[in-house]
């Protein structure tokens, strides 16, 4: 397959093809989300969006700018972020009388508003998200969807009375991104970070990565524990009921949602292009007549009325009666656009009062009566998702492996895998790992409890947690 042999250039092609991104954009690390990515990014986000708010987030939207003294508030976030920030220091002509930057992420731009919302545990918990633009002066070779220097995520942060009520929150924010991310058919592995990669400010942190066919991992998603850290720094205290300010505890949570769109092509697409889950395909069926002389009255007639009943389903759904392609040349666009279900229309079908339906995941066709379409695209829709979360879950299943030795290690990483193997909890081994194999320490699971099985395969001391290391964006 050449998206198995050449992942890279089948990617661009895909994202070209299928009008996902435009990479021409003159300035690097910065692209244009064309119609049909730009679509399914916004189902994305719809998607978090309403999980979100069900569970009592609210909406908001803050400014892109941040001043540098709020900043610089919290010195291990700023050490964290500082290399990767763009700095605002003019404002026309004139010299501006405090840095500004554009958000690298918005704790130090949301966190001094916390401190005037809340006053007492009656305003707590207080459980806010935003879907925006991030910048980071990405150093690293940029990437499109995987690595750039704008690019689009939502983001929650919440604050809490106690540390329990914070640590029952970063549960229910990997509950809130596994439900997302199981309704677009991922797979994944959710991964407590080791203390020197967690994110810069938090108690600890968890990432959900995602496999990918070139054997690099995907972070498509982050839930972190933040303590009272920024709390201390930005002076976020409450009244108790016993008339004490206390400090509160805070989580926050990222998901990349164009690394989610990257994940949802690598992991579902195919040598013919885009293969979408339907809740976020922009079309969902696509009606291609197959013309025949002297039916071409009949055929457009029939057709329209096709249209109607799949209309009146509730479908996204567009008639291509275009003469500009041959029917053929309709299902090469229609599958690299990764349509769930094609309905095709000959004189077969006009006679009978009957469809053929071909599911983009399998290219598998079946003829049905007019009157049983909607029903059975709505059957093949749920059909279509099973298959493309078993799919992935095979895939990733078959890309994990285990290591006892660095050689083990070195194989596997060289074969695109991501490897399990026992380690010690030492940063320096950690590190030994990624110059001797090239792969870095990802974490442990956080959802399966996992016991070494032998002593760490850096040092040889005993172990203390099984850990996946892989090759990453």
């Amino acid at each position: 397959m050449e998206k198995e042999r050449n992942f890279s250039e089948w990617f661009d092609r895909v994202l070209l093809e299928a009008e996902v991104l435009d990479t021409r954009y003159p300035v690097k690390g910065f692209t244009v989300y064309r119609g049909w990515g730009y679509r399914i990014v916004r189902a994305v986000a719809r998607i978090l969006e309403e999980k979100l708010e069900e569970r009592g987030h609210e909406p908001m939207l803050f400014p892109v700018v941040i001043p540098e003294d709020a900043f610089k508030r919290e010195a291990e976030h700023i050490r964290g972020f500082e290399a990767e920030v763009f700095w605002i220091t003019r404002g026309g002509d004139t010299e501006l009388p405090r840095k500004l930057l554009l958000r690298p992420t918005s704790e130090t731009a949301i966190y001094p508003l916390f401190k005037y919302w809340i006053r007492s545990h009656a305003d707590l918990p207080l459980k806010m998200h935003q879907t925006v633009t991030i910048y980071r002066y990405e150093t690293k070779a940029t990437r499109p969807l995987y690595r750039a220097r704008e690019f689009l995520w939502n983001e929650a942060h919440t604050a809490h009375a106690t540390p329990e009520d914070a640590e029952r929150q970063v549960r229910e924010g990997v509950e809130i991104y596994d439900q997302v991310f199981q309704r677009l058919g991922l797979s994944y592995l959710i991964l407590r970070r080791p203390d020197f990669d967690k994110f810069a400010g938090a108690v600890y942190s968890i990432a959900f990565d995602a496999w990918n066919p070139d054997g690099k991992v995907n972070q498509i998603g982050t839930v972190h524990n933040l303590g009272d850290n920024f709390a201390k720094a930005f002076e976020i205290t409450y009244e108790d009921e016993s008339g004490d300010q206390r400090l509160v505890h805070q989580t926050c949570y990222g998901m990349g949602l164009g690394r989610v769109l990257a994940c949802i092509i690598a992991q579902h697409g195919d040598d013919h292009g885009l293969v979408l889950p339907p809740e976020v395909a922009p079309i969902q069926v696509v009606i291609v007549p197959i013309p025949y002389k002297g039916y071409e009255e009949k055929l457009k007639d029939y057709c329209s009325e096709v249209l109607k009943v799949i209309q009146g389903g509730g479908l996204r759904v567009l008639l291509d009666d275009s003469e500009k392609m041959r029917p053929g040349e309709k299902f090469y666009h229609w599958e690299m656009f990764g349509v769930p279900v094609r309905v095709e229309a000959g004189p077969k079908e006009v006679e009978g009062r009957l469809v053929t339906l071909v599911r983009r995941d399998t290219l598998e066709r079946v003829r049905v009566p007019l009157d049983e379409t909607v029903q059975r695209i709505w059957a093949l829709f749920d059909e279509i998702m099973e298959n493309l979360r078993r799919r992935s879950r095979k895939a990733l299943e078959e890309r994990v492996s285990e290591a006892l030795n660095l050689e083990e290690l070195r194989r596997g990483i060289e074969e695109r895998k991501i490897v399990k193997v026992n380690w010690c909890g030492d940063q320096d081994c950690a590190l030994k790992i990624k110059e001797e194999v090239g792969g870095e320490v990802r974490g442990y699971r956080y959802d399966v409890e996992e016991e070494p099985s032998g002593p760490c395969i850096i040092c040889g001391k005993a172990a203390e947690k099984i850990v996946y290391v892989s090759r990453t964006y």
